[in-house]
């Protein structure tokens, strides 16, 4: 029996993938959450072999999730299940921790068997995302030692930092990457919390040491 905990900010996704889970066999539903604390919170008590959880969610996001989850709940499985299919989302996903990423969408018989993979100790990807991870693991290495130094950001933070580094407002990063304000606001706040800084001020000053933001001021917008 796989004992699965659910956590989705929607109640129709949640309900349906109770539905779904329950009607299984060898499934069984030991938490259905809203947020990311509480997801957190009864994967503490209830230890459930595989969490299912979408990213964007109030009261603690997925990601920040994931990553707690690692630290208070190790030996649970995490299985991302979400509307967001951009580069940035999967690969800060897998880097918090995740073991699966698949697609709000997918079929019903994919998600049961995702779960059961990754309960038996897999790491899962929906159809299409695989061949990009094959893509980001085979892609020939660059010499780019700024990238050296922010391993831990993806690339679109990387872009995000550099211009911080020029001394950018949001406005005009947001501009210059084709993004809205809220979506770089997201990227700044991802990128305080993995270089471990207070502000975007001690981000730039530690980006502008590495290199990053001499020739971003006057470029051209992003296209």
């Amino acid at each position: 029996m796989i004992r699965v905990l659910v956590a989705d900010d929607h109640p129709v996704v949640r309900s349906g993938l109770v539905g779904v889970l329950s009607t299984l066999e060898g499934f069984q539903v030991v938490a259905v959450v809203a947020d990311g604390r509480a997801a957190v919170r009864e994967a503490v008590v209830q230890r459930p072999d595989v969490a299912l959880m979408d990213l964007k969610m109030p009261d603690g996001d997925g990601f920040t999730a994931i990553r707690e989850l690692g630290r208070v709940a190790p030996a649970v499985r995490i299985c991302v299940l979400t509307m967001y299919d951009d580069d940035d989302s999967l690969f800060s996903a897998m880097r918090a921790g995740a073991h699966g990423y698949l697609l709000k969408g997918s079929e019903q018989e994919d998600i049961a068997r995702a779960v059961r993979a990754i309960a038996a100790g897999e790491v899962v990807f929906g159809p299409g995302i695989a061949t990009r991870v094959l893509h980001q693991l085979t892609a020939p290495a660059t010499a780019d030692t700024s990238s050296a130094a922010f391993a831990g950001l993806t690339a679109r933070e990387l872009e995000v930092l550099d211009l911080l580094a020029a001394a950018l407002p949001t406005g005009t990063i947001a501009r210059r990457l084709g993004l809205s304000s809220k979506t770089v606001s997201n990227h700044v706040s991802n990128i305080l919390t993995k270089l471990q800084v207070a502000d975007r001020t001690q981000a730039a000053m530690r980006a502008r040491d590495a290199g990053l933001g001499r020739s971003r001021t006057q470029g051209p917008p992003a296209s």
